[in-house]
């Protein structure tokens, strides 16, 4: 499988050909001018090959019939942005290929499962076969390390759109003695789909699972008395008035940093607190700042000048569903946040 057409810019691995037409002749493969991708084929030496696509293409080739390209790279494949193939320490990650019964020879560019799949969840983009995105997160949340990541997984799927969390619930509930279903149900009680970046899902569950606090609301937009957007925190509890914020690295540089600032005072001049979590700060710290904000809030008087209650004409973009239905003119201008 995995003929057909693909991207600009990525080159498709060919096998070798006796007379050099469409493969290198086995002398050819032997000299600089190519490089094998794996067991039997072979792309010409100058292709870059350390990107996430170019390495799901050349992984491709190997997918036997009724197989498909799976897990983070299938998603990474049909749009998902935060699935990157790379590890925490940045080495890249092996692309997982599903199969049936048939034989592929160990080799360091693929990892192989051999977990069922029906053909109606395989689907082929751009000349690559892959699972579909729902069943895709549905197999992630089942096989994860632990239920954080079985969230981080749903959340960067739907943060891409590729999946909702009815669609998730209805194909998990069709797989109820698979394993790990207990891990993705409880996984899917803490998912939202409105969250902006990793970081900001593992502030969010620390904020719930390590501090005890009532599950935040991601990305919700605040306005003041008269309709106007004040802002948009990373993470709301609208009961108590506290917002949480991600200060990632690039929030060190100077214009960012006195538009953080700027952003904070407006904040606390309508009355909420504000919690930041930092890029290589620890949990604990974290944690203190966290009760600390909650113990100010809860000693704050007088009315809200801020509400979580959009103004007439304001087109929420919070849920998959209302994302999916906007035109491109619309997601071109309420979502360009996403390719900032």
């Amino acid at each position: 499988m995995g003929d057909g057409a693909t991207r600009p810019g990525l080159v498709r691995p060919v096998r070798l050909d006796p007379n050099g037409l469409s493969g290198p002749t086995r002398g050819q493969a032997r000299s600089r001018q190519w490089a094998r991708s794996s067991h039997g084929y072979y792309v010409p030496s100058g292709v870059d090959r350390a990107g996430a696509e170019q390495r799901i293409l050349e992984a491709s080739v190997l997918v036997p019939r009724g197989g498909a390209v799976t897990g983070w790279a299938a998603l990474c494949w049909q749009g998902g942005r935060w699935f990157t193939g790379k590890g925490p320490d940045g080495t890249p990650l092996p692309v997982p290929l599903l199969i049936s019964t048939a034989d592929i020879r160990p080799q360091s560019p693929i990892v192989v499962c051999g977990e069922g799949c029906g053909p109606a969840h395989v689907r082929v983009v751009d000349g690559v076969p892959v699972t579909d995105p729902v069943w895709t997160v549905a197999f992630l949340m089942r096989r994860a390390v632990d239920v954080r990541t079985a969230v981080m997984v749903f959340d960067m799927a739907a943060y891409s759109d590729l999946v909702s969390t009815a669609e998730v619930t209805e194909r998990l509930g069709q797989q109820c003695s698979w394993t790990g279903i207990p891990q993705a149900r409880e996984a899917l009680a803490l998912v939202s789909e409105n969250a902006w970046s990793p970081q900001e899902v593992f502030m969010r569950l620390s904020w719930t699972i390590a501090g005890g606090r009532r599950m935040p609301e991601t990305n919700v937009p605040l306005f003041d008395s008269l309709g106007q957007h004040i802002g948009t925190p990373d993470l709301l509890d609208r009961a108590a008035g506290v917002v949480g914020e991600y200060d990632g690295t690039h929030h060190l540089a100077r214009d960012r940093r006195v538009g953080d600032i700027d952003r904070e005072e407006v904040f606390r001049a309508h009355g909420l607190e504000i919690v930041r979590s930092t890029a290589g700060g620890s949990l604990d710290s974290f944690l203190t700042r966290l009760h600390g904000a909650y113990r100010r809030a809860g000693r704050r008087t007088g009315s809200r000048s801020w509400t979580a209650d959009p103004p007439p004409g304001w087109i929420s973009t919070r849920t998959v569903d209302q994302r999916r239905a906007l035109s491109a003119d619309l997601r071109g201008r309420l979502l360009r946040y996403r390719s900032a």
